[in-house]
């Protein structure tokens, strides 16, 4: 698999791993990795239990198989998440797709951290709401929104947030019962990370 912009190892496509137990704990878990979650953060958060986390681990962090999750949009700019498995140098990678360009621009990593330029919450929505119907990729509303969630740096969220994430936490297993105070802390997380850099300037300003 090619990503134009992006040659950095040997991407395969992700979307099916997406149905796997385990992988929501293992791509969300870092957002609350301060604890907050439960003492300490556990994959009953999302639905899943350790094993299906660590079984799924070794198909997200494998050096051969970078898998690339693409979000594509209809008549706008769209994003991929890629596992960049290489050792030594394991993180998380977000590129922006735009129409007109034939290659992807990276805007943000995650190596235990977030580096890079964000989105705020109305660019993350109209991107997860709006699915191409022909370029292949994540096409559910839940998932596409919760790929994109890392990317979410807006020091002035929509009431209406919480009540959103938490319906997408429920519709990809998450139990209903915990569900919106796993959103409050994943939002708690997101809000702490945005104060620390209030100047900061979305990619897609201006486009």
């Amino acid at each position: 698999m090619l990503i134009k912009g992006y040659d950095d190892g040997p991407l395969v496509a992700g979307e099916s791993v997406l149905a796997r137990l385990g992988f929501w704990s293992n791509y969300l878990l870092v957002l609350c990795s301060d604890g907050s979650c439960g003492e300490p953060p556990s994959p009953e958060c999302f639905g899943d239990d350790g094993a299906d986390a660590d079984a799924t681990s070794e198909v997200l962090f494998d050096p051969e198989r970078w898998p690339a999750f693409r979000v594509p949009a209809e008549d706008g700019p769209g994003a991929v998440v890629i596992y960049r498995n290489l050792i030594g140098d394991y993180g998380t990678d977000y590129l922006l797709t735009h129409p007109g360009r034939s290659y992807a621009q990276q805007i943000a990593s995650w190596e235990g951290d977030f580096s890079g330029a964000g989105l705020t919450w109305h660019e993350l929505v109209r991107i997860a709401d709006n699915p191409s119907a022909t370029a292949e990729g994540v096409q559910g509303a839940a998932a596409r929104l919760l790929l994109l969630l890392p990317l979410l740096t807006d020091p002035d969220l929509p009431a209406a947030v919480p009540a959103r994430l938490t319906t997408a936490l429920t519709a990809i297993g998450a139990p209903q019962d915990t569900a919106s105070t796993t959103a409050e802390h994943l939002l708690a997380h997101l809000e702490r990370r945005s104060r620390h850099d209030p100047t900061w300037e979305s990619p897609l300003s201006g486009s």
